[in-house]
């Protein structure tokens, strides 16, 4: 497991874990429920504030365009986030970027912090330590990295689960307390090493909490702990 950040602390995280929990309840249950959980003890539901919508969002006008951003990268091919209020399309860049990775370029640390740099900057939200959950931990970092190990992703599609779709039918208006999303994203995993450039692969599959708030670019909330059909 990898270690997390030294100032995220226990009980910060416990309160996080917690709040991605009550988005995986949207997924599960209903998104009226989060928004009961969110605006609990009289706080109100989101630190900024969304700007008014004449209409509430439906599932109808969620489809994601054909065109999908693929995560850009900076010094070294670290990851960086795309520019996109298309939930599935930066659920899609996402998943490519956890799946992704290469020892011979960058520290584990680096790769860390890259892809804390894809979270929501509304902290109540932003959950790293399921992040952090997907990166190779230090010690098995040196070990890859010695092998000279790297890894690509290939997506092949992005959806939103069948009970997040059901929930927002039901309750259209639920998501603009905190616009956030959940997409299901499933792909394939190519790992090479030294000796081995044809390397081999596997398929995976992820469900990703996204905030995609109608003012600003979408973010990552966190990783969910399954798989969302």
């Amino acid at each position: 497991m990898a270690q997390h950040s030294p100032h995220f602390g226990g009980a910060s995280r416990v309160r996080r874990r917690a709040l991605l929990g009550a988005v995986v309840l949207v997924v599960l249950v209903t998104l009226a429920g989060l928004a009961a959980y969110l605006t609990r003890d009289g706080r109100s539901p989101s630190e900024t504030p969304a700007r008014p919508s004449s209409s509430p969002t439906t599932s109808s006008q969620l489809a994601s365009p054909s065109g999908t951003p693929t995560p850009h990268t900076g010094p070294r091919d670290l990851p960086l986030p795309p520019k996109t209020h298309d939930p599935i399309a930066y659920g899609k860049a996402a998943a490519a970027a956890l799946w992704s990775y290469d020892t011979r370029a960058y520290s584990q640390t680096e790769l860390q912090k890259a892809l804390h740099g894809w979270l929501t900057p509304e902290a109540k939200y932003a959950d790293p330590a399921s992040v952090d959950k997907v990166v190779p931990s230090r010690a098995l970092w040196k070990e890859m990295a010695s092998n000279g190990q790297f890894a690509t992703a290939k997506v092949h599609e992005g959806h939103f689960p069948n009970a997040f779709t059901q929930a927002l039918q039901e309750d259209p208006g639920a998501i603009t307390h905190a616009y956030v999303y959940a997409v299901t994203v499933s792909g394939k995993q190519s790992i090479s090493w030294k000796g081995s450039p044809a390397g081999g692969a596997e398929s995976r599959s992820t469900t990703l909490a996204v905030q995609c708030r109608p003012d600003h670019s979408c973010a990552l909330v966190g990783v969910m702990p399954s798989v969302a059909p």
